[in-house]
């Protein structure tokens, strides 16, 4: 029997280390779960998988003997097939699926003859390969998920805890009115949970099985199963429904309405979801760094052995897990927009978008899948420092406050003529260095209006953070 070199027996990569994928340049992902459910042998499995699926689905309808799908799926193993000959050999069909069915066949063949010409029955190299995405996608998402359960309980946790202290809102990188650094953990948690959603949303009926045959109309499927059937043909509807249910139910994937092989809605939704939550982590991951800024330092990373250092400066600990998070956060829309893209696929199977697809979504699964565990590290570890946040909250001498003495004011001296004396005042109290409460006591428009008492506790920042804690409240409650 003539053999290929993607057939079992050679176990393990044969390409030099040098092609080997490590993630030397995406570390986000390196090592991460993600990285392993995406990698090229789970995909390779995800794919052997939908083959061993179609083949239990034939076999529950009668048209493909149990002992065969039996066989095909206990033979439909990564580890017996060399995904690097795989990948060559690709080159010359455009695919892996063609070389897949082929090494997945001699090795049925080697221990059953018979059920070697059951692999692939009446399927297509797209049909195999979409439902292999998204089998791997799923996989990928469940993993996603958790992750981002543990970054939502443990920002609960910070936003819970810090429902009071105060810090210095900044709008436009200055500081504008205090806040609450609860108010902050609150609002990271609420991105993570639409990011949630939006994922559940996809697992919930939005990854189907692909199962269309050379060009959508299922006629192999059909003809195979006729002859399977003993000249019997079926009817086409009724084994249309049998068959998608069937193999929907073997691969636990939904069921589509009709076959997309250039009907890419489930990718686009994919895209979509991920780009919503790399955005999502990496407003978190922004607002760390800056947070944890020298001058700043309002919050710090949690530390490791050996984690932040410089190869040049050995005083510095650099925030590496938002920085991580935020190198995928920046590559995932423009991947995601790509891979979007593709729905542009013309006729029955494209020749080319479908191509551009699979690294595409790779990528964003895994940048996610990295870019969500590390932002659980994140989370679980972050060191709130509440009294440098009281200190940079008074470094311009209660300048946070100037809203709130303004409104006070404006009932009697109008709310423009208002405005513009606490313009002047601020100004005044920079330029002198002086608390804006002592330039204020100081101009007969506000003492005449506002005794000591009332304008010391207008110019107090610290009490002046709005209904930050009953937003944490109502954003905790219930919940």
């Amino acid at each position: 029997m003539t053999t290929t070199p993607a057939q079992t027996g050679h176990r393990g990569p044969t390409a030099p280390t040098s092609l080997t994928d490590t993630g030397l340049l995406s570390p986000v992902r390196a090592g991460t779960p993600a990285e392993a459910a995406t990698s090229d042998l789970a995909w390779l499995q995800a794919m052997l998988d939908a083959e061993a699926a179609l083949a239990r689905a034939q076999a529950g309808l009668g048209t493909l003997p149990h002992r065969a799908a039996a066989t095909i799926t206990r033979l439909a193993r990564a580890d017996r097939l060399d995904a690097r000959a795989l990948a060559l050999e690709s080159r010359e069909t455009a695919n892996p699926v063609v070389g897949l069915v082929r090494a997945l066949s001699q090795v049925v063949a080697a221990e059953d003859p018979a059920a070697a010409e059951y692999v692939h029955r009446g399927s297509t190299s797209q049909d195999v390969l979409d439902t292999g995405a998204m089998l791997m996608a799923r996989r990928a998402l469940t993993l996603i998920r958790a992750d981002l359960a543990r970054t939502a309980h443990a920002l609960r946790e910070l936003a819970a805890r810090h429902r009071d202290t105060v810090m210095a809102g900044r709008t436009l990188a200055l500081q504008a009115v205090p806040t609450t650094f609860g108010l902050k953990a609150a609002g990271w948690r609420a991105l993570v949970r639409d990011a949630d959603r939006r994922i559940a949303g996809v697992l919930d009926g939005g990854l189907p099985v692909s199962l269309g045959g050379a060009a959508g109309t299922l006629a192999g499927y059909l003809e195979y199963a006729r002859i399977d059937a003993a000249g019997n043909r079926p009817d086409p509807g009724e084994y249309l429904d049998r068959l998608v249910d069937a193999f929907a139910t073997e691969t636990g994937l939904a069921r589509p309405g009709l076959p997309w092989h250039t009907l890419r809605t489930p990718v686009a939704d994919l895209a979509a979801a991920l780009a919503f939550t790399a955005t999502a982590l990496g407003k978190i991951a922004v607002d760390v760094q800056s947070l944890a800024r020298t001058e700043v330092a309002e919050v710090a990373e949690p530390g490791a052995p050996g984690r932040g250092g410089s190869s040049a400066m050995p005083h510095k600990r650099n925030p590496v897990l938002s920085t991580l998070i935020r190198g995928a956060a920046l590559q995932v829309p423009a991947l995601s927009g790509a891979l979007t893209q593709c729905m542009l696929a013309e006729d029955e199977r494209s020749a080319g978008a479908w191509h551009a697809e699979w690294a595409l979504m790779r990528d964003c699964l895994r940048l996610v899948g990295g870019a969500a565990h590390t932002a659980a590290e994140l989370a679980e570890g972050l060191r709130v420092r509440p009294e440098r946040m009281r200190a940079n909250l008074s470094l311009t001498g209660g300048h946070l406050a100037s809203e709130r003495v303004a409104a006070a004011l404006a009932p009697t001296l109008g709310r423009h003529p208002a405005k513009e004396l606490l313009s002047r005042a601020t100004a005044q109290a920079e330029r002198e260095g002086r608390p804006l409460r002592d330039v204020l006591a100081g101009h007969p428009v506000v003492t005449d209006r506002l005794n000591t008492a009332a304008l010391t506790e207008l110019c107090d920042a610290e009490s002046y953070t709005g209904v930050a804690g009953p937003l944490v409240d109502r954003a905790l409650g219930g919940e």
